[in-house]
C-alpha cells in the first residue's frame, strides 16, 4: 500500500485595504496563499486605508492621499478618490524630497510614480492595483482578491463573516493580523474545519540602515524598499511567528 498523499493547507489572510502599509501586512501577504482585500465594510476616517507614514527629516511623517467627501457611513468600496490630482502630486513630491538620496531611489520611485498617476479614482481599485505593483516589484506571489467579490451572506458580521470567507474560497487555514485576538477564538474556527493563526512581527528583526539613527519603525513599505534590496526585503518578510494565541 502506497503512502498517503499529503494534502496542502490552503492558508487565507483577509485585511482592510491599505496605500502602501507597513512592512507588517506585508509579511501577512507574503505568509498566505491567498489574501483578501476587505472592501465591503464601512471606509474608517482615522485609519491607514488612505494614508500611511514615511520617513522625513529622520522621523516619522504622515501623508495622506485626499478622497471624495469621504465618510464613515460608506463602504471602502464605494469610496472615490479626489478627482483633483494635487494631493496625489504633492505626495510625489514629499517621496522625492524624502527619498532621493536613498539608495533604491532610482528602482523604486517609477513604480511609485506609476500608482500615484494612474487614472483611478475608485479608492479599491486604486489600492488594489498599489498592492499588485509593489507584489511584483518584491517579486511576492500570493494571489489577490477582494471581499465584495466573494459570494456571502451579506449580514454576517464580524467572525461570522471572516469564517464565512473562508469557506467560500475553500481555506483550512486563517491567519489575522495579532491586533485581532480579541475579536476571533479558535472553538468557532475548528467548529468549521479550519485553524486560527496571528501573525506576531518579530520587531526586534525587522531593522534596517536608514540615513540616521535611531532606527524609525512601522513607516510605510516605501521606506523598506527605498533602503533595501529586493532580496532584503524578502528576508525581512520572514521575520514573524505564527501563534494560535
Amino acid at each position: 500500500m502506497g503512502d498517503c498523499a499529503i494534502i496542502p493547507l490552503m492558508k487565507l489572510a483577509i485585511t482592510q485595504p491599505y496605500l502602501f502599509p507597513y512592512i507588517g501586512y506585508w509579511q501577512l501577504i507574503a505568509a498566505a496563499d491567498r489574501f483578501v482585500l476587505l472592501d465591503d465594510v464601512n471606509y474608517i476616517k482615522k485609519g491607514f486605508i488612505n494614508r500611511n507614514r514615511i520617513l522625513y527629516g529622520n522621523s516619522a511623517h504622515q501623508f495622506t492621499i485626499s478622497l471624495d467627501h469621504p465618510s464613515q457611513n460608506n463602504l471602502i468600496m464605494d469610496s472615490k478618490l479626489s478627482s483633483d490630482p494635487e494631493s496625489r502630486m504633492n505626495f510625489l513630491r514629499l517621496v522625492q524630497d524624502a527619498y532621493r538620496h536613498a539608495p533604491y531611489y532610482d528602482a523604486v520611485y517609477p513604480m511609485i510614480e506609476r500608482v500615484m498617476t494612474n487614472d483611478e479614482l475608485d479608492l479599491t481599485e486604486f489600492i488594489f492595483y498599489s498592492i499588485r505593483e509593489t507584489a511584483a516589484y518584491l517579486g511576492v506571489k500570493t494571489d489577490l482578491t477582494k471581499s465584495s467579490l466573494v459570494e456571502k451572506d451579506p449580514t454576517l458580521r464580524a467572525q461570522d463573516r471572516i469564517i464565512a470567507i473562508c469557506k467560500k474560497l475553500d481555506a483550512d487555514t486563517y491567519i489575522n493580523p495579532a491586533g485581532g485576538r480579541e475579536l476571533y477564538d479558535q472553538e468557532s474556527f475548528a467548529a468549521n474545519g479550519m485553524q486560527l493563526y496571528f501573525i506576531d512581527m518579530q520587531q526586534d528583526k525587522v531593522k534596517y540602515k536608514q540615513f540616521a539613527e535611531p532606527f524609525v519603525e512601522n513607516l510605510s513599505i516605501i521606506d523598506v524598499m527605498m533602503f533595501n534590496s529586493v532580496e532584503e526585503i524578502g528576508e525581512l518578510l520572514k521575520y514573524y511567528e505564527l501563534n494560535e494565541q
